[in-house]
């Protein structure tokens, strides 16, 4: 959209984590009575026991009129976003045309970002640094403002930040937005590529974002490394509705990767949290976790984790799923598998229901060893990052290099580093 319009097109603002709900959303409804068998546990084992709403309503503007919302069955955690029909849909945005000439307003940007949609990639990010100082604001016929700076900041160790940032605003105040991008190295051979976004809107609906991918050479095995971020949030002006993402990656030249997620979401009555993680040491080990939980302010709680951990075809899986009702009587089912790389695999499993199992079953024993996007598919989707330029360095000065005699035989954590 255009800075000469009226007004800034006020967003769609998706809060998608369980329930997707029209505006303002529905009651919530009570937990239907049965609760679906843990993952590895025989079907026939399956009790009737109490389980979360597992179903998501999608607002349908062309039948709202007179069929009211479309309700379909689908993901096991509450999903929602503001009605679209409370705010103008924009389309999508050409993000290269985010510098633009002299003199010429930028695009507004105030779309706030979507839930679950990852780490996005450099192409989708855009980002476009201008090789020239800009310093520019201006005012369109109907009082919307704009400006749109960039420069460059240099330190110590060939440091070196190239940035840009543009915003705007709208006449009243109330619809504001900014975009920053940034690059930065330093004669390491560190390089950093980022982002930010930010805005709100005249309805109190605030948004942030940010987005990151660095290049080094790890200190310990003298590997590159190639780590990307994201962290995203946004909440209701209105309504106590919200929510947060964190995700990141990492991976080093000879196949180690790490992956992982933390989300939060709120609305109204309901919250709810939501962690992943996937380790490979690039050898044939993999561990993978997820554990997912929800609650009500009425006490009830729910939630569901496992786990899988293997190498050259031995390892194991757990799991368990539970329920607690607003009283404190609470149900669970915890189960587990032991592969053992022969064709075996030893089922086990309890409830507080009263059903069990320990049986050995002949099983195919299946798990990827590898990441599915690994060293070489990042290194080929970070072409703007390898590309940046560090600072000329003159032949006589080096590198300052500090040496402490302290931490010279510190050995590396080894704990691991969820972010």
């Amino acid at each position: 959209m255009a800075a000469s319009t009226t007004s800034f097109a006020v967003p769609s603002f998706h809060l998608r984590i369980c329930t997707v709900c029209p505006w303002p959303p529905p009651r919530l409804p009570s937990p239907p009575s049965r609760y679906q068998t843990g993952r590895g546990a025989a079907g026939r084992l399956r009790r009737c026991c109490f389980q979360p709403e597992k179903a998501e309503w999608r607002f349908d503007p062309k039948r709202n009129a007179v069929g009211g919302a479309r309700r379909s069955r689908t993901e096991a955690f509450p999903s929602l976003f503001f009605s679209p029909s409370r705010f103008k849909k924009l389309s999508k945005q050409d993000f290269s045309s985010h510098c633009c000439p002299k003199n010429s307003p930028p695009e507004s940007r105030d779309t706030p970002p979507q839930r679950d949609t990852g780490i996005a990639s450099e192409k989708e990010w855009g980002i476009n640094l201008l090789d020239e100082k800009v310093s520019e604001s201006g005012q369109n016929e109907y009082g919307s403002t704009w400006y749109r700076d960039s420069g460059e900041e240099l330190g110590e160790n060939g440091f070196r930040c190239h940035w840009a940032k543009m915003g705007g605003k709208s006449p009243d105040g109330k619809s504001v937005w900014q975009e920053m991008w940034w690059e930065k190295s330093d004669w390491t051979g560190y390089k950093e590529l980022g982002a930010e976004k930010s805005g709100e809107n005249d309805k109190g609906d605030s948004w942030w974002e940010t987005w990151k991918e660095i290049l080094y050479q790890d200190e310990w095995s003298n590997l590159a490394r190639i780590e990307r971020s994201a962290q995203k949030q946004a909440k209701s002006g209105i309504d106590d509705a919200g929510w947060y993402e964190k995700w990141w990656e990492k991976y080093d030249a000879k196949g180690w990767t790490e992956k992982g997620a933390h989300k939060y979401g709120r609305l109204n009555e309901q919250s709810w949290w939501e962690k992943w993680g996937e380790h490979y040491d690039g050898r044939g080990f993999v561990l993978k976790w997820t554990d997912k939980w929800a609650e009500t302010q009425m006490g009830t709680r729910w939630g569901d984790k496992w786990g899988d951990k293997f190498f050259e075809g031995i390892g194991s899986r757990q799991g368990e799923t539970w329920h607690v009702s607003p009283a404190g009587e609470r149900w669970s089912r915890t189960w587990g598998e032991e592969h053992f790389g022969n064709g075996k695999v030893h089922k086990y499993g309890k409830s507080t229901a009263g059903e069990s199992w320990d049986i050995i079953v002949d099983e195919e024993t299946y798990y990827e060893a590898m990441p599915h996007y690994g060293w070489a598919e990042v290194v080929g989707d970070s072409t703007q990052l390898l590309s940046i330029q560090p600072r000329q360095k003159h032949p006589s000065v080096h590198p300052n290099v500090e040496f402490d005699a302290s931490e010279e035989d510190t050995p590396p954590d080894e704990t691991g580093d969820s972010d």
